[in-house]
């Protein structure tokens, strides 16, 4: 997925999210990481800096996103800079940090674009401090959520399906790299205030899946959905399921 071509434009518009929305997640975070304060943290795909402001605020330590795509990090350098955030130029397959210099690294749906998995478990494990932590939020196709986009783009959950690493890979992964898989925890999210936001929002195309659609596919997509806009008479928001998976790197 080339994010330098025509996401960076869109993406911070088109996966903004709610102020409660951002808080509940960094509840989730806190909920996870070690216990400590300040924490040094790794925002591993920060893409247009959603997240980033955010956890220094809730974390109180030095926050780096890490992103390989130049055009996201502008995006981010403009719009969601902080004095305690750093953005750098990585992937995750070669993070631009010393050894054992972080406490939480979070990978947030950014798993499915790496093309070495395994070295980005190695590159996050070399990272993590004794009793660090690393949360991946992603979608697994065992058991993926009944996301309401499915309703109008069923083909978006065959992509899903295909394109999303599974549960039991993933785990595989980094205990491979000599991590401990903590748990498994299930978060809800309100995407948007109602069905015309969340429309709108989509209509951005700021979701990789519908780089993977064709074009008849999304036009019918959007008008099933502008007539399910159309007849919605009380406006309500949409709520998402989501899945994290904990690891923490071994005390020494």
């Amino acid at each position: 997925m080339d994010y330098d071509e025509r996401q960076y434009r869109v993406y911070a518009q088109a996966r903004a999210l709610p102020e409660t929305t951002i808080a509940g997640w960094m509840s989730a975070f806190a909920r996870h990481a070690p216990p400590a304060r300040p924490l040094t943290v790794l925002d591993l795909g920060s893409g247009t800096g959603r997240f980033t402001p955010a956890l220094a605020a809730t974390f109180g330590g030095p926050v780096y996103g890490v992103e390989p795509s130049g055009r996201m990090r502008e995006v981010a350098e403009d719009h969601a800079a902080d004095p305690a955030v750093t953005y750098l130029d990585g992937s995750a397959e070669a993070i631009p940090l010393p050894d054992a210099g972080c406490d939480l690294v979070l990978m947030f749906l950014v798993l499915h674009h790496v093309r070495d998995q395994a070295a980005a478990a190695a590159e996050v494990a070399r990272v993590l401090r004794p009793g660090g932590r690393v949360l991946i939020r992603s979608a697994f196709p065992e058991r993926l959520p009944e996301l309401l986009r499915y309703d109008y783009f069923p083909g978006a959950r065959t992509v899903d399906e295909q394109v999303f690493p599974r549960m039991d890979h993933t785990i595989d992964l980094f205990t491979g790299a000599g991590l401990r898989f903590v748990e498994l925890d299930e978060v809800q999210q309100e995407i948007a205030g109602s069905l015309s936001e969340y429309a709108d929002r989509l209509r951005l195309r700021g979701s990789s899946t519908f780089e993977r659609l064709t074009e008849e596919e999304i036009a019918a997509g959007f008008a099933a959905l502008d007539a399910a806009v159309a007849a919605e008479s009380r406006p309500r928001p949409v709520i998402e399921d989501s899945d994290i998976l904990v690891f923490e790197r071994r005390a020494e």
